[in-house]
């Protein structure tokens, strides 16, 4: 079994990914284009796709989804995605319609990978991001990550383990977004346990 996880940038940056399996990284590519994604997920045929975007835009007149909203009660803060009309009209959100292309594309969940680091690692408090996820590498539990790793790859990595989580029944849906639930491991045999 193997499971992909996906790093959305914009269009100009592309997408972070990495597929893995049981016990370690299989691939871990930068910049690709959503046709790369589309010809990887064909070729290596995952068990679940982990999407680390929006996979749909607030209702019309809204500037947030429900989802977002109960997420960051829950687990930790979330960049709101208003309704489509705002996401169009904006620069910023243009790794947000990358996303939904992506999303359009692949059959994949939406995952958002710093609440899984939260649920896996704890609340990041002070610390800088970087540190937090490079310092959480070692319990995924997964051989063959490069010793140097920017943080989009650190989160597509958290991406393929919170798909190879949902495949497992280890997940919990804030709507259609999914994260690892409380205290549960990384899904290893050992059990260890930004968007």
């Amino acid at each position: 079994m193997r499971w992909l996880g996906v790093d959305v940038g914009g269009p100009r940056k592309g997408f972070d990914v990495a597929l893995i399996d049981d016990r370690e990284v299989l691939e871990l590519r930068s910049r690709l284009g959503t046709s790369d994604v589309v010809a990887l997920v064909e070729a290596a045929r995952p068990d679940v796709v982990g999407i680390d975007s929006p996979c749909a835009c607030a209702p019309d007149g809204e500037t947030s989804r429900a989802d977002e909203r109960a997420l960051a009660r829950a687990v930790c803060g979330i960049r709101w995605t208003p309704d489509r009309a705002r996401v169009r009209a904006g620069a910023y959100y243009g790794w947000v319609m990358h996303g939904l292309e992506l999303h359009a594309a692949v059959d994949g969940i939406e995952v958002f990978p710093t609440a899984s680091w939260t649920r896996w690692l704890g609340p990041r408090g002070a610390r800088p991001r970087s540190d937090w996820t490079r310092a959480g590498l070692p319990a995924l539990g997964l051989g063959g990550i490069p010793a140097r790793t920017n943080q989009d790859q650190r989160d597509a990595l958290a991406a393929a383990v919170t798909a190879r989580q949902h495949a497992r029944g280890e997940t919990e849906a804030f709507g259609a977004i999914y994260v690892p639930r409380q205290g549960r491991s990384r899904g290893t045999h050992a059990g260890t346990a930004r968007r």
